[in-house]
């Protein structure tokens, strides 16, 4: 509570003591003379009231976590606020990379801080790794734009809007000894314009400390090499600038967590118990871990929101506010209105609905004549067809005529030579009869009867 007071000490001179040099010039006029009060005023006490306020306020922060699945992530955020939030296990076969986000509201003496955590789940757990970045970059972005949406509004709310712009991205390296994986570096490149990336190493009680330290300087090098930004604490302010200027040579951090508590030297610690020894999570010669939590929430959590702030989201909004067609002058360097902006995406959204409305039309007509003309081949198709079926019935019908034709003459013949021979029969029947002077069937009567 007390490193907390400090901080918002801090920040509150800053601010009073940019508003008294505005007072000053204001005061001063054209021959450069200071004003002097002739007693107190009162307005020394605007650092009180502005603390007052943020405190009555309270504060957002919210973290991005990103590293492999099971790399202790979920652990480490609890060992960071001393509590445990709620995280369940999560497979290795996912198909696909998703954020989810958890706040939580946290009150530590009388400051209220709403924390937003947010986690990648499945990262680094398929075997095609190419789509791994883009959710992430996706919801980074999306938080810009909801918060540029708010600015946008004629009625905001920024006061109490729900601020879920990330803050501090806490990118977890697997504690290898070797390098950084393909991986970490292609992520890193497309976060690093977008937020204030701190790498740590997970699980560093799993390397010797020889090998952490040539571990550190392999990762620091291919980060430096491959132009990846990380966040540097800030050495502006005199009262941190050597601490922080120290931290940075030492990261990335590596860092220890636990949510067990065992005791050590009569005091219950947060420990790893292992059959060689007890890793404290806040030993300073076990791991990095309250360098960590120094730096990230007791020094400067301030700099990371204005960072945020400042920079990523100022980059973000004034890319958005150019694709939308605002500017600050124009190409004479006389002011902008807004009217003469909307006015002019108005007429281009015109002439786009326009052109868009023509190709449209032609391509309702090129549809219109391909539609035309596959009926026309169709129509082609079928008296095509039609002309073949009618000349195969002429033909079977021509065939069955000459059928019908050879059956009539076969019969005709038939008839014939029965009829021939029917007479030829008779004929010898006739003769036979005038030779025996009987018919052959009375003949065989006679026969029969002697």
């Amino acid at each position: 509570p007390h490193d907390n007071w400090i901080s918002f000490r801090r920040r509150s001179l800053r601010v009073s003591t940019w508003m008294a040099a505005v007072e000053v010039l204001r005061q001063l006029g054209g021959d450069d003379r200071q004003m002097k009060l002739s007693g107190h005023v009162g307005f020394d006490s605007l650092p009180d009231q502005l603390v007052n306020k943020s405190v009555n306020k309270g504060f957002d922060f919210n973290i991005l976590c990103v590293g492999e699945t099971g790399i202790g992530k979920s652990t480490i955020m609890d060992s960071l606020f001393k509590t445990t939030f709620e995280s369940q296990p999560v497979s290795h076969r996912l198909p696909a990379v998703s954020v989810q986000a958890h706040t939580y509201e946290l009150q530590e003496s009388n400051v209220g801080l709403r924390l937003t955590i947010v986690d990648t789940v499945g990262y680094g757990d398929q075997i095609d790794k190419t789509a791994s970045v883009k959710p992430i970059v996706d919801y980074i972005e999306q938080q810009y734009e909801n918060y540029l949406q708010e600015e946008l509004k004629i009625k905001r709310s920024l006061t109490s809007f729900h601020d879920t712009r990330i803050h501090s991205c806490i990118y977890f390296i697997s504690p290898t000894g070797h390098s950084l994986k393909s991986l970490d570096l292609v992520c890193m490149q497309q976060l690093d314009s977008k937020v204030n990336i701190i790498p740590v190493i997970a699980k560093a009680d799993t390397v010797s400390k020889p090998e952490l330290s040539d571990f550190k300087k392999r990762i620091m090098d291919e980060l430096k090499k491959n132009g990846v930004r990380i966040y540097q604490f800030p050495t502006d302010d005199e009262t941190v600038a050597d601490m922080n200027d120290s931290m940075n040579s030492l990261m990335p951090f590596a860092v220890v967590g636990s949510r067990e508590e065992v005791e050590v030297g009569g005091e219950m610690v947060r420990a790893r118990v292992y059959p060689w020894g007890t890793v404290e999570v806040e030993n300073e010669n076990h791991c990095d871990f309250v360098k960590l939590r120094e730096m990230l929430i007791r020094t400067n959590m301030e700099d990371l929101r204005e960072t945020t702030h400042y920079d990523h989201y100022e980059l973000f909004r004034k890319n958005r506010l150019q694709e939308m067609g605002f500017a600050d002058s124009t190409a004479d360097n006389r002011p902008v209105r807004l009217y003469d902006v909307i006015e002019k995406k108005r007429i281009e959204h015109m002439k786009e609905m326009e052109v868009k409305e023509e190709q449209m039309r032609q391509m309702f007509v090129d549809k219109v004549k391909q539609k035309e003309a596959e009926l026309k081949k169709a129509e082609q198709d079928l008296h095509s067809k039609f002309d073949n079926l009618r000349k195969m019935h002429a033909e079977e019908k021509r065939k069955l005529e000459d059928k019908r034709r050879m059956l009539e003459e076969e019969i005709n013949e038939f008839n014939r030579n029965k009829a021939a021979a029917q007479a030829a029969q008779a004929q010898a029947e006739r003769d036979l009869t005038a030779h025996t002077g009987s018919s052959p069937v009375l003949g065989r009567k006679s026969g029969k009867k002697k």
